[in-house]
């Protein structure tokens, strides 16, 4: 597994739907120059080109939930890092129900043990 630094790439089930990550809450530990990311960074972020759209259809535009793929070990400033299991869900409707997955960690180096 690999921890996500602000390069990840994470995306809605939709695939369309990109996360937008512009800002984080760590800056002790990087990755090849970018912050990894630690357990709050996805909650709230934009989500933008989800084409889930229809009459009674919303579209996935904000991360609302983190319910896996944060390390029980590795933790910067007693916060859990994220890892590329990070899975959770998103605003999108039918709501409780549309999730987002990691596309790509934002780096190749560093792994980390479960």
């Amino acid at each position: 597994m690999k921890l996500l630094t602000l390069e990840a790439k994470l995306v809605c089930r939709h695939i369309t739907g990109v996360v937008q990550f512009s800002s984080h809450l760590q800056d002790l530990v990087r990755i090849a120059g970018q912050p990894v990311l630690v357990e709050f960074d996805p909650l709230g972020k934009p989500i933008s080109g989800c084409a889930n759209i229809g009459m009674t259809i919303k579209p996935c535009q904000l991360i609302v939930k983190v319910d896996r793929g944060l390390s029980d070990f590795i933790r910067i400033q007693n916060l859990r890092v994220c890892l590329d299991t990070l899975i959770g869900l998103t605003d999108g409707t039918p709501p409780g129900s549309v999730q987002y997955e990691v596309q790509h960690p934002g780096q190749s180096f560093v792994e980390a043990e479960r």
